[in-house]
């Protein structure tokens, strides 16, 4: 059986846990860096991203962990949704010609009724 070699090699941003689990495998049984990267088509260098990643798992290195680093990113992620979100309130508002600042530091609806029900003279 012969393993078709890529003209590159080329590894996804994100593989699965297995195939890392079985990378870092065949170099801990003796197998040179270049030959797993050879027969997997993948570089050298995601391999010892790959051994460096697993040993901050552990506890070997100082370093953010595999799991801190996907909290990190869902977080990164939310954050955009929520600016994105504010970012249409904001025009929609700017549309509607009643722009307002965060966290209600303008009159609000709430303190214009009440000066309403007690003076009797509509709000601005």
């Amino acid at each position: 059986m012969t393993i078709q070699q890529p003209s590159e090699a080329v590894m996804p941003r994100s593989c699965p846990p297995e195939f890392r689990r079985k990378v870092l495998d065949l170099v801990a049984y003796g197998r040179k860096v270049a030959e797993v990267a050879r027969l997997l088509g993948i570089s050298d260098q995601t391999i010892y991203v790959c051994r460096r990643q697993h040993l901050i798992d552990t506890g070997q290195l100082p370093g953010t962990t595999g799991s801190d680093l996907s909290e990190l990113a869902a977080a990164r992620k939310r954050i955009a949704e929520l600016e994105a979100e504010l970012a249409i309130h904001r025009r929609a508002a700017e549309l509607l010609g009643e722009v307002t600042s965060p966290k209600g530091a303008g009159t609000s609806h709430w303190a214009c009724s009440v000066r309403w029900s007690t003076n009797s003279e509509p709000c601005q």
